[in-house]
């Protein structure tokens, strides 16, 4: 276990978005208002919540001095004539102002991460230029206009670096070489295979959730409900699973534009077997398999348990692999290597659940996934209708900062490229249990 001072990524973008709604509707004098640092990188937590606010020179005063004077700052902690800190019930938020002819050059400062700034800046004293606090100028000390992102790279002979690859990491080799990645997007987002209704743990019907995942424009969704013995405070029971889909079956029959899978989120037992039975599984379109609880058990006895879930012909995602909670669990020392081979081989895809109790696979361990070939499924692990596009919005975060192209989402295809994918591993004989 772990447990630090800082703000989980859901929680930090609820401040920030309250923050910024706040500061809109009084008006506070900014022509816009942008998350940065490591919140726009979709760190799964942050130190405090930084936004940068862009407005003419002449109002910078005003608007750091409208900004202290909104209702959830309680006191200010620090402050300069382009910035200041202040205290909140839920967190500190630094605001930092800049003027439209920099607001480039600053969105990339502060967006960081300090590695990646660091290299842009030696790159600049290389082409004779200087890139310090916010702001590019020449040896002279004239100004270079960067008003947006794309005018700082091009500045620096790079094409744009998406912010969720800014880690300081190998991204300025990749892009002098071309060889940045076509990130995924939400746009290239089909479908959501992993969410609940009232029918275990979530707080809204299958209905409700189906109706507002429409709205988001998907072409298709699985509802999964928690298999009986899960962990959740309601369970999908075995008995209840034919009147489930008889309500599915006719929530299809007048639901239009939509498909609507079966599905289900069935925990991995402690001998590595399933909640279910393969007789009951069978009946499901989809099912994810889940290890929610170690039962005491080391890293190897949980790489066994998974292995055996992954090795299972009716099992077509291993969902939050890690089971990590950004800021409380580092998640289970797994031999993910050995898990990544096998769910490769075996046509088993392995989830970036985007609820911000998860963000699991985190991205360095999604680029390994990949990189091993295997298929990613990026859900949101919705509990309830506003929970869809938000955790989605942090499921596809999570998988850029991954290096995740559409080539390796499975909910990025059709639906019937997803049925196939199921069929090929059905396509394998069960082993009856």
């Amino acid at each position: 276990m772990t447990a630090t001072s800082r703000i989980p990524l859901g929680r930090a973008q609820l401040l920030a978005s309250t923050v910024i709604r706040d500061a809109r509707r009084l008006r506070i004098g900014a022509e816009a208002i942008t998350p940065v640092g490591s919140l726009r990188r979709f760190a799964p937590d942050v130190g405090d919540v930084s936004l940068l606010a862009v407005a003419p020179r002449s109002e910078h005063r005003h608007v750091l001095s409208a900004f202290a004077r909104l209702p959830i700052v309680a006191n200010i902690s620090a402050q300069t004539s382009a910035s200041l800190t202040a205290s909140t019930e839920r967190g500190d938020v630094t605001l930092h102002v800049t003027s439209s002819e920099h607001a480039g050059a600053a969105l990339v400062w502060h967006t960081g991460s300090r590695a990646h700034v660091e290299r842009l800046r030696q790159r600049a004293a290389r082409l004779g230029l200087r890139f310090q606090q916010g702001w590019i100028a020449h040896p002279d000390g004239s100004n270079v206009s960067c008003p947006t992102e794309e005018d700082v790279y091009a500045r620096l002979d790079l094409p744009y670096i998406a912010p969720e690859l800014r880690d300081g990491g190998h991204e300025l080799d990749a892009a002098e070489r071309g060889e940045l990645p076509r990130l995924v997007a939400e746009s290239d987002i089909r479908g959501d295979l992993h969410m609940h209704s009232t029918w275990s743990d979530g707080r809204d019907t299958i209905a409700d959730m189906v109706s507002a995942s429409k709205q988001l424009g998907y072409e298709y969704v699985a509802i999964s409900d928690h298999s009986e013995r899960a962990q959740a405070s309601r369970a999908l029971a075995a008995a209840d699973v034919a009147r489930q889909r008889e309500e599915i079956d006719a929530l299809r029959a007048r639901a239009h534009g939509i498909d609507v899978l079966h599905g289900i989120e069935v925990d991995i037992m402690r001998d590595g077997s399933l909640d279910f039975p393969d007789a009951l599984l069978e009946g499901f379109d989809f099912v994810l398999a889940s290890l929610h609880d170690h039962g005491g058990q080391d890293g190897a006895a949980l790489t066994e348990r998974y292995l055996r879930a992954i090795r299972h012909p009716l099992v077509n995602v291993i969902t939050h692999p890690t089971n990590r909670a950004p800021g409380r669990f580092d998640g289970y020392q797994l031999d993910l290597d050995r898990l990544f081979t096998e769910a490769a081989a075996n046509g088993t895809a392995m989830e970036i659940d985007g609820a911000p109790a998860h963000l699991d696979l985190d991205g360095p361990l999604a680029r390994r996934a990949a990189g091993a070939g295997v298929t990613i499924v990026i859900d949101s692990d919705a509990h309830r209708t506003d929970g869809l596009g938000r955790q989605m919005r942090f499921g596809v975060g999570t998988a850029r900062r991954g290096w995740i192209e559409p080539r390796h989402v499975l909910n990025t295809r059709t639906l019937d490229e997803v049925r196939a994918f199921v069929a090929r591993k059905r396509a394998r004989q069960p082993a009856r249990g």
